[in-house]
């Protein structure tokens, strides 16, 4: 018999590894799926499509014609949408689905954190006296802080906002983690941030923001995640594949 063929949906660092890992078993036959917002991604280790699906019903009809065995959602931690699709898609065409899901950040004793549930409640809960606010969210919801002009904001991102923002004290900043504690500290201190807005993306790759903040003292407004897709979800590499491999008892006698 042939390989297993798994469709992923990508984009994070975590899909990255789980696919060279895949690949590197020699029994799947991935496909990695971006949903193209990046302009300039990172090289992956497995064949690559570029896209939307049409929806949970597009999804569906993708995963069958292409005779898929296995969908794996191993996006950003914030793409509710597509992480919804995707389980739409499986109950649809009978195809098991399983995420990836990093860990979500803790708060710990030093740090001050506000939680709030949305990128408009965090730009609200700013309050109206101007602050010097690190925004930390990315550039799909960055014009979000337009409602509240009063701030100053550094804002960084992988690719430039478009379109620009109007706003009247605002730095871009583009770059691309991971980051270390000692950048991101003198980042804080250069452009005196007292406020950093962020979401509650979880991993080792953007942390160092949140320790950073803990040793300035720093507000942090940390934006919750939505509740997850209803699939069965691991928090690791390992246990991903694992549970590919539960799934999949006879995967080794399939692919050698």
């Amino acid at each position: 018999m042939g390989k297993i063929r798994i469709l992923m949906l990508g984009g994070t660092g975590e899909a990255r590894a789980l696919a060279q890992s895949l690949t590197d078993t020699g029994r799947y036959d991935v496909l990695l799926c971006l949903a193209g917002r990046t302009e300039k991604p990172s090289h992956q280790p497995a064949p690559v499509r570029i896209g939307g699906f049409g929806g949970a019903e597009g999804l569906a009809a993708f995963l069958q014609e292409g005779r898929f065995d296995l969908i794996i959602d191993a996006t950003h931690p914030f793409a509710a949408r597509i992480s919804r699709n995707a389980g739409a898609a499986s109950a649809a065409s009978g195809i098991p689905a399983l995420a990836l899901r990093r860990p979500e950040w803790r708060a710990e004793p030093k740090d001050r954190w506000t939680h709030v549930a949305t990128v408009a409640e965090a730009i609200g809960s700013l309050g109206s006296s101007p602050r010097r606010v690190f925004l930390a969210i990315g550039r799909q919801e960055a014009h979000r802080a337009e409602a509240a002009p009063q701030h100053f904001y550094l804002v960084r991102s992988v690719d430039p906002v478009a379109p620009p923002l109007i706003l009247p004290n605002v730095c871009l900043v583009l770059d691309r983690g991971p980051y270390d504690v000692e950048r991101e500290t003198s980042l804080f201190r250069a452009h005196r941030i007292d406020a950093l807005v962020t979401k509650n993306s979880g991993g080792s790759a953007t942390y160092a923001k949140i320790e950073a903040a803990r040793q300035l003292g720093i507000e942090v407004i940390m934006i919750a995640r939505a509740p997850a897709a209803a699939m069965q979800t691991v928090a690791t590499i390992e246990a991903m594949l694992a549970a590919i491999d539960h799934l999949f008892p006879s995967a080794m006698e399939r692919g050698v």
